[in-house]
């Protein structure tokens, strides 16, 4: 765990739970209401990745870099805007005896969103997962396209083809089969932005993602990882029936660019947009260009509904 502990401010804590034969599990989520000051544009449901529960990723707060926490920026832009901890991460359960995987992750969503739109009182979401959480929102927006109004999909992999990071990962796939939880320590969020273009990324900003993930946990599950590595494709683009954005970071060594636009090419949806996003790699929110990131969202959750669909 970090020497640095990190705490969060400014939002409402809630909590929610999710049946299973094993029992209730609880799950805790984070909210952060829409400036009054501005239009109300919407619900974001931000969902987090493999390695670092929703705070760190969507919350994180750095001295002297300017609108560092996503849910803070879209919040002031008028966006009631959402996180939650899946089961096995931060503040939700962690005690069944299973790998937490894609599918469970999008368990998570159902009841997530369930609580979220119910406290809000919002009729449809908003909804961005990076990485392996890009995996889980699609995977839920297929199993509920009703509670969805558009979904992003950033750092994202459908077949695994062209994954030079997959590749690399799959020679510890006998490791990760045999454990559910998988150690973390601050070496290992250092490779999250080493592998792929390491000048993407300021130091600073590494080591407060570092604070406030080992704040919260010192294990990750490892079931996103086997699902990543060896089933492969989770996920039917003809399945995604909404408004769809993918986003590609540059830089990325996990999203292959010749599999996303196959899966970009066969989403049903006309209303749909594949960015790549210049001097990016993996781990959009935390890179240099991140404000980048911020206005393609903004752009595409604020785009009017075409009024002439053929």
């Amino acid at each position: 765990m970090s020497d640095v502990k990190v705490t969060w401010t400014g939002g409402v804590e809630h909590w929610t739970h999710k049946k299973t034969p094993e029992g209730d599990i609880k799950l805790f989520l984070w909210e952060k209401k829409a400036s009054p000051k501005v239009p109300h544009a919407g619900t974001i449901f931000f969902v987090h990745g493999s390695s670092m529960a929703s705070q760190p990723t969507f919350d994180l707060h750095v001295p002297g870099r300017p609108h560092s926490s996503a849910m803070d920026w879209f919040a002031d832009h008028g966006f009631d805007t959402w996180t939650m901890d899946n089961e096995g991460y931060g503040r939700s359960d962690k005690h069944r005896d299973i790998n937490f995987d894609i599918s469970n992750g999008a368990d998570d969503l159902a009841a997530g969103t369930e609580y979220a739109m119910k406290v809000s009182g919002a009729k449809s979401l908003l909804m961005y997962g990076i990485s392996s959480g890009a995996l889980k929102a699609g995977l839920f927006t297929e199993r509920h396209p009703e509670r969805i109004a558009k979904v992003a999909l950033d750092a994202f992999v459908w077949t695994g083809e062209g994954s030079h990071t997959l590749e690399q990962r799959k020679k510890k796939l006998p490791e990760f089969l045999a454990k559910n939880r998988r150690p973390i320590d601050r070496p290992f969020v250092h490779s999250i932005f080493q592998r792929d273009h390491p000048d993407t990324v300021e130091q600073r900003v590494v080591e407060a993602f570092a604070d406030a993930i080992l704040t919260l946990d010192d294990s990750m599950p490892t079931g996103t990882y086997v699902d990543m590595c060896s089933k492969l494709p989770l996920l039917d683009p003809k399945k995604l029936t909404v408004p769809t954005i993918i986003l590609r970071g540059e830089y990325d060594g996990i999203a292959g660019m010749d599999d996303l636009i196959d899966y970009f090419k066969l989403l049903p949806n006309m209303n749909k947009q594949f960015s790549v996003m210049r001097g990016i790699s993996h781990a959009s929110f935390q890179q240099k260009n991140y404000m980048m990131v911020y206005q393609i969202l903004h752009s595409f959750f604020t785009m009017p509904e075409p009024s002439y669909k053929g």
